[in-house]
């Protein structure tokens, strides 16, 4: 189906959004119309400039406060709507949205309504241009979408039809199952947009809050299955009103826009897009730091050991049990400090794994690699961590362990089993984005976002899952920008005994993350412990969370760089991720940061 964008939904100049448009590839555009006024192009400049980028301009919008209003008031309305449609042909537009009236001068009469809205039509028919009636969500008089098709049936106009918004639609809970009543060449226009589930004000939600289809709570998909059993043809368009978008990059914006209506489309069976391939495990973790020694020691202290080193790059494998971590000590990371860089996704069938994230608009990365390299596919996440598409272990599919020669043996201590999950801190403008990214290119599973407390205000996270657990990821974006401890990745090391690991770990050298002690004591009023329980927490640092399924202990080390790491039990089919805990993680964090200077 063909894609649009309204330029409201992106950030910048009009000419900048018409080129990140089209460079996303979307087919055509909503010009909305304060975008036209603030341009210093003329309409045939605008109408110009779309044909050479090949986009077409799908509609003109808002005209509103047009109909149900005092005869003088609606003459008026024709005066200005005759100037537009004036415009609208320079522009080369043939379809204009009418939004419901929200004038306090709008009766409550639909039958003026109709008769105003068809001598509308009779004008816009004069110039070659369809009216599209929208129903507002906080329209004065018309506020649902078939109240809207009711006024449009009644009008009877050739030129005129409705348009359906999907926000306005869900956002009020109407039943979309009635849209199928509406005659598919009656519906002139398709707007789509999703939203967090939130309980406000709809027109301040409206304007604040709306996503790309998939990044929020409604169900965009059974509406759009709805319009299309009407025999609906035309486009499928995006108008968002979003803080975030109108803050960030159009380029990345628009490519993320269409993103989102590319799986829209193969939800809705109307894209052919290679599979999804969900990987099944974590192959490594690649850190890359200035300063190997410290990430060095820490891992020591874990129970790591440096097994291998590449071939032809300063990167060194470290491993215990199926936990494996690269450290990239590569002159390109000098200024970055330590942080988390990529990861390697095991997966059933990498190539199709390339071919699913080329398609959904992922960047593919390029690699230098010697011809005796392993050939590797890896994509750029949205946060830029490389994603690496890998067969480990399979004599069918080249191994990226055959580019590392062996310089050691693991140590065969029993503690860390693999990789639990990772957690990615995100762009405050690329959390939405992100998870999209995961459950869209990858096949993961996005939980709900949750809000924890930090003590500079309020974090996010959100976790992408594969069915059975063996890839989690936790996406989080903070409340303080600028403050390196907030924007700290961390691995989380899967261990059966969390206790004997910290003690491991501790007698090691390591210095796990201190937690204060009114910490345990309000864990033991919350919950029963065996005799001498609590205290060996206490003592090590060992937090606690339980859930309907089981039960969770975690410890933390401190930070090197921006990069810390954590050790966790599950028990039982615990599902979370300790979130419970994390408000005393972070401060405990913040409080080392502010004694150590880092």
């Amino acid at each position: 189906m063909r894609t649009s964008i309204a330029t409201v939904s992106l950030s910048g100049s009009l000419t900048g959004k018409l080129e990140a448009a089209a460079r996303a590839g979307f087919d055509g555009v909503e010009i909305f119309e304060d975008d036209l006024l603030a341009a210093p192009l003329t309409p045939e400049d605008i109408r110009a400039r779309c044909a050479d980028l090949g986009l077409r301009i799908d509609l003109y919008q808002p005209m509103r406060d047009m109909e149900s209003v005092p005869e003088a008031e609606f003459a008026r309305n024709l005066r200005r709507a005759r100037h537009k449609f004036e415009l609208m042909r320079r522009l080369g537009a043939d379809t204009v949205l009418v939004c419901s009236s929200v004038s306090p001068q709008a009766v409550d009469d639909d039958a003026l309504a109709a008769e105003q809205l068809s001598r509308l039509a009779d004008l816009a028919g004069e110039s070659g241009i369809r009216v599209a009636y929208e129903a507002l969500a906080w329209g004065r008089h018309v506020s649902t979408y078939d109240h809207a098709w009711r006024i449009v049936e009644t009008a009877g106009h050739p030129a005129l039809g409705t348009c359906l918004d999907s926000f306005h639609i869900l956002s009020r809970g109407s039943d979309p199952k009635g849209i199928e009543g509406i005659p598919g060449e009656k519906i002139f226009f398709l707007q789509l947009a999703d939203a967090p589930l939130l309980a406000m004000d709809v027109l301040q939600w409206s304007r604040h809050y709306r996503c790309f289809p998939g990044q929020g709570g409604f169900d965009v998909a059974g509406l759009v299955r709805h319009v299309l059993a009407t025999g609906y043809d035309g486009p499928l368009s995006l108008e968002i009103f979003n803080d975030v978008f109108r803050q960030a990059d159009a380029g990345p914006t628009a490519v993320d826009a269409r993103r989102s209506l590319l799986v829209l489309q193969e939800t809705v069976g109307k894209a052919p897009l290679p599979s999804p391939v969900v990987p099944t495990g974590v192959a490594f973790a690649e850190l890359v730091t200035p300063d190997a020694e410290p990430l060095a020691a820490l891992l020591g202290a874990l129970g790591f050991t440096r097994t291998a080193r590449h071939r032809g790059k300063p990167v060194g494998l470290w491993e215990q049990g199926d936990a494996r971590i690269l450290v990239n000590t590569g002159p390109a990371v000098r200024r970055d400090g330590t942080r988390l860089a990529a990861i390697g996704l095991e997966s059933p069938d990498p190539a199709g794994a390339a071919r699913r994230a080329e398609a959904l608009l992922a960047p593919v990365l390029p690699r230098r690699r010697a011809p005796e390299d392993a050939p590797l596919d890896a994509v750029a996440a949205p946060d830029g961590t490389e994603l690496f598409f890998c067969a480990t272990g399979r004599p069918e599919l080249p191994d990226w362990r055959a580019d590392f020669e062996a310089t050691g043996r693991p140590s065969g201590q029993e503690g860390i089993r693999g990789i639990d999950h990772l957690a990615l801190t995100q762009p405050w403008h690329h959390f939405d984005e992100a998870a999209l990214f995961h459950r869209g290119v990858l096949g993961l599973h996005a939980q709900e976002s949750v809000d924890v407390a930090d003590p500079y205000g309020l974090m996010r996270s959100r976790a992408v899952t594969s069915p059975d657990g063996s890839v989690r990821i936790a996406l989080t974006v903070g409340a303080a920008p600028t403050d390196d401890t907030v924007h700290a990745q961390h691995i989380a090391l899967a261990t059966d005994d969390v206790v004997a690991a910290v003690r491991r770990f501790r007698d090691a050298g390591g210095s796990p993350l201190p937690v204060p002690a009114n910490y345990y004591d309000d864990l033991a009023a919350r919950f029963e412990f065996a005799d001498g329980e609590l205290e060996t927490y206490r003592d090590l640092g060992i937090l606690y969370d339980r859930d309907a399924h089981g039960v969770f202990r975690h410890c933390y080390t401190r930070t090197v760089g921006r990069v810390f790491f954590e050790l966790v039990q599950r028990d039982g089919g615990y599902r979370g991720y300790g979130a419970a805990n994390a408000p005393v993680r972070l401060a405990a964090q913040h409080t080392v940061r502010s004694l150590t200077g880092g």
